[in-house]
């Protein structure tokens, strides 16, 4: 399974080039020594939609570009890549696969997951969701939609279900 946040936090870390345009889009402060200032980005990036797409315009080339070396060094020894990522459709990424799987909730389970994970407020929640498609545009897209409102054990059917179509589709 291949991640793109984690490889965005990669280059975040890693990449003195895109460290060095973000400072110099958001100011010193973006990071506190080598790690990115989470809280001081997302009140930048999620409060004024230019930034954001300044940001995407830094970090999502770089992200692509890792994600392709990485499906095409999975593809050596397995028959399915997987790769989760959020912004799919926003960073133009759905090209790059061969099928899109949507895994989606209601948004007040969506919201309580996302605040408890990541100690965030509602609002922090509903800044970010404002700046993704709407669920229902990538309902439309995606070709394969998984309910995700139960336990990782329902979810986790509904994947090995998919799974195993996916697996008798390349035979």
């Amino acid at each position: 399974m291949i991640y793109a946040d984690d490889i965005s936090k990669e280059i975040l870390a890693n990449d003195s080039i895109a460290k060095s345009e973000i400072i110099k889009l958001f100011g010193s402060q973006s990071f506190e020594g080598k790690e990115i200032n989470k809280i001081y980005i997302a009140d930048q990036i999620f409060s004024d939609q230019k930034n954001l797409k300044k940001i995407n315009s830094i970090l999502h080339p770089r992200v692509q570009k890792k994600i392709e070396e990485l499906i095409e060094e999975s593809f050596k020894s397995s028959n399915l890549v997987f790769v989760e990522a959020a912004l799919i459709y926003e960073s133009k990424f759905e090209k790059m696969f061969d099928y899109i799987v949507l895994v989606s909730a209601e948004t007040e389970i969506r919201m309580k997951r996302f605040t408890s994970a990541k100690n965030a407020s509602e609002n922090d929640f509903f800044k970010r969701e404002d700046n993704q498609i709407k669920q229902e545009t990538k309902q439309k897209k995606a070709d394969f939609i998984f309910t995700n409102n139960g336990s990782k054990s329902e979810l986790k059917l509904k994947a090995d279900l998919l799974v195993r179509i996916l697996e008798s589709s390349l035979n």
